[in-house]
Order: C-alpha cells, then structure tokens, then sequence
C-alpha cells in the first residue's frame, strides 16, 4: 500500500501527542492516563464510542484522514494498537516508576521518537518500528482495505 503523506502524519501524531499531554497534566493519574491513550490511540476511541469513523484510527488520524491497516487486514484491536505504540509509550510507562523512572522516561522516550520518525521517512511503505512489530501500516482514508469478517 501507498505511504501515507508524511505532512498529514506528522500532524495527526501532533494532535495525538496534544491530548495526551492534557491527560498527562491530570493530577495522580495523568502518566497512567496518557500512556493508556498512547498505548491504545488506534483503538479506544472507537472501543469507548463504537462509532465507526474511528474504527483503526485516532483523533488525529480521523481529522487528517488517515486510517491504520493490518498486513493481514484483520482489525485494529487493542492488543494491535499496544504492540504498534509500545515505543511511542514506553517513556510515559516508564515514568510511572518513582524517582529511577522520572530520570529514565525523559531520556528514552525522545531517542525512541527520533527512530520512529526516522523510520517514518526513509521507509518506502512509511512503516516505524511500531508498525513492523504490529504488522500494521497507516495509509490514507480512501486506500483503505474494506473491513475484513
């Protein structure tokens, strides 16, 4: 399948990154929150609403028009979206951990976001390491495979 316009997904993982920030601001429960949402963003909103524009997609993927597609065509479950976001999340998750996690998640989280961009530019089908992990691929709206039953 065709890459993804790398403009549109640079802005979708913007708007994405904004709400997990505002989540993480949340007192006590903020870093759990946020690293949920980053885990689980290609899946829970349409889990919590069962609305179907967001089946396979975040926020920020529903408003540029992009969707997430499995190698296989299969779904974009919870498990998929975690397994395709872990390195996305890993620094928030490390985080939780008091003292020795606060130090560590900060430096982990921006050398795993810069492989992932990297990957996202200089991979012919777009895929970060997330993606090759998941077997997944974020593609434009209309070059959508049709739901798999």
């Amino acid at each position: 399948m065709p890459k993804a316009d790398l403009v549109s997904r640079f802005l979708a993982a913007l708007i994405d990154g904004l709400i997990a920030g505002v989540l993480m601001l949340v007192p006590l429960v903020g870093f759990i929150a946020g690293g949920v949402y980053t885990l689980t963003k290609d899946g829970i909103v349409y889990e919590l609403t069962r609305n179907p524009e967001y089946k396979s997609r975040t926020i920020g993927k529903k408003l540029l028009r992009l969707t997430v597609e499995r190698n296989d065509g299969g779904e974009i479950d919870l498990a998929t979206s975690a397994k395709r976001n872990l390195p996305l999340a890993i620094g928030s998750l490390i985080g939780i951990v008091p003292i020795l996690g606060w130090v560590i998640g900060p430096l982990v989280a921006p050398i795993l976001t810069v492989i992932e961009i990297v990957l996202v530019v200089v991979d012919a089908s777009g895929r970060r390491l997330g993606d090759r992990w998941a077997g997944t691929q974020v593609v434009p709206e209309r070059l959508a495979l049709p739901p798999s039953n």
